[in-house]
């Protein structure tokens, strides 16, 4: 079950000037067992299935972020997260709108006043093995953003590397 470290991959269509001057990347690339798997499928298996005490986090954080007047996901769609049989982009997956999808990436995102974010979830393929690399690029606009940067980023590598960790142990990935 290796989770490892990695750079933002070259072949991401995330935008490379926002990857450069990003206040915070990070990117996990982890074997995937099944190589037919695509970025949508890829998403669902990791990110959609928060144990109930990080969607309880989620709900909380949530919850203060639209006290400070941003864009943040309800309890319900925390909670009970809407899952289509097919995505376009424009459309939102998990809470996220959706700003790029091709049969190999998923780029997701939001943009608010203090911080813009964009999650990748690349599959590529070495022959016929296969992986995912799942990437994060913040770019902050304001004091407020590199703040929340600062105290939300410890809890979001621990978290994004266990939850892939989990998406593994499942069988999901």
């Amino acid at each position: 079950m290796t989770v490892v470290t990695c750079d933002v991959p070259g072949e991401s269509v995330v935008d490379r000037t926002k990857v450069a001057q990003a206040d915070f990347r990070d990117s996990y690339r982890a074997p995937l067992s099944d190589p037919a798997v695509g970025p949508v499928d890829l998403f669902h298996a990791v990110f959609g299935h928060h144990p109930v005490w990080a969607k309880a986090m989620l709900i909380t954080r949530n919850a203060l972020a639209r006290r400070a007047g941003l864009v943040a996901p309800t309890i319900a769609e925390i909670l009970r997260p809407n899952v289509q049989a097919s995505y376009v982009v424009g459309d939102t997956i998990g809470v996220w709108p959706v700003y790029a999808l091709s049969e190999t990436e998923l780029v997701a995102g939001r943009d608010n006043h203090h911080l813009d974010f964009r999650l990748s979830v690349l599959k590529q393929m070495d022959g016929d093995a296969a992986r995912v690399v799942i990437s994060t690029i913040c770019n902050a606009h304001n004091r407020f953003g590199r703040t929340y940067l600062r105290v939300i980023v410890p809890f979001h590598k621990w978290g994004v590397k266990h939850l892939i960790r989990r998406a593994i142990r499942a069988g999901r990935l």
